[in-house]
């Protein structure tokens, strides 16, 4: 029994040293002066080889955030059918209601959208 706590004490020990190990080293091992150099192209912003015009610090819509939010729920939404599909013989009538309940609340969240106009884009 002590040694599995050896196991788990060895991990722990790893587990932390390792990103100290790596933050000391990038330290050390950093060849950028404290004062960078205004004309040095590595400070530059770089953006699909063109030069920026003005300042790189520009706020988006938040309507992108909102579109890449909604990806990532129906995406989360395809990743929980597969197993669910392929499980559906031995999960029966729960499993049944179960994914009929998960769909109803990601359509009502749908439908809440669509009714507030926040997919119209504009």
């Amino acid at each position: 029994m002590l040694a599995d706590y050896g196991y788990i004490a060895i991990l722990l020990v790893v587990a932390i040293a390792v990103p100290i190990l790596i933050l000391v080293a990038g330290k050390f091992l950093s060849y950028k002066s404290k004062r960078p150099d205004p004309e040095d192209v590595k400070s530059s912003t770089y953006e699909c080889g063109m030069e920026t015009i003005g300042s790189s610090w520009v706020q988006f819509n938040f309507r992108y955030y909102f579109y890449a939010l909604l990806f990532v729920i129906f995406d989360i939404e395809a990743v929980f059918l597969f197993p669910w599909a392929v499980q559906f013989k031995q999960l029966k009538l729960f499993g049944f209601i179960e994914m009929l309940i998960f769909i109803a609340i990601l359509v009502v969240g749908l439908v809440y959208a669509w009714r507030k106009k926040v997919l119209e884009w504009k």
